[in-house]
């Protein structure tokens, strides 16, 4: 009983099967390298957009903060101290919780940087390595 055309050793296969079945594995890995990329840039972009609302929720903290809030804080210490002094007070605090929701924005970003899949393209090195592996392998 003859082996099955795709257990035999490549030595002994038709080179035009050899390269049926190059075309048909660098098709089917081509695709899967694909995939992984587009997986990849997505959570990227996820991430990303995490970020972007971290820095639009430090906007708007800051800008409705300084409307309702401050407005509170001031007449409360005007109470104790010149209203002057009071809204400075207010202000540096406002300011202080604007920043860090910033830093933590900007950190979320970051780590949505590069946007390259870099998986992808460790794989593919992989895969090119691979490839010139079986490719000496075919020649001896």
């Amino acid at each position: 009983m003859e082996p099955s055309t795709e257990h035999r050793e490549p030595r002994e296969r038709p080179v035009g099967e050899l390269l049926r079945d190059l075309s048909q594995q660098t098709s089917t890995l081509v695709h899967q390298e694909i995939e992984l990329a587009k997986a990849e840039l997505a959570q990227k972009a996820k991430q990303a957009g995490v970020g972007a609302g971290m820095f639009g929720g430090a906007a708007v903290v800051g800008l409705l903060s300084l409307g309702a809030l401050t407005a509170c804080f001031v007449a409360a210490l005007a109470t104790v101290m010149a209203t002057w002094l009071a809204a400075l007070i207010v202000a540096v605090v406002y300011a202080a919780i604007a920043g860090a929701l910033a830093l933590v924005g900007k950190r979320r970003i970051k780590q949505a940087t590069p946007a390259a899949p870099e998986q992808t393209i460790e794989t593919l090195k992989e895969d090119v390595q691979w490839a010139k592996t079986r490719a000496r392998s075919g020649r001896t």
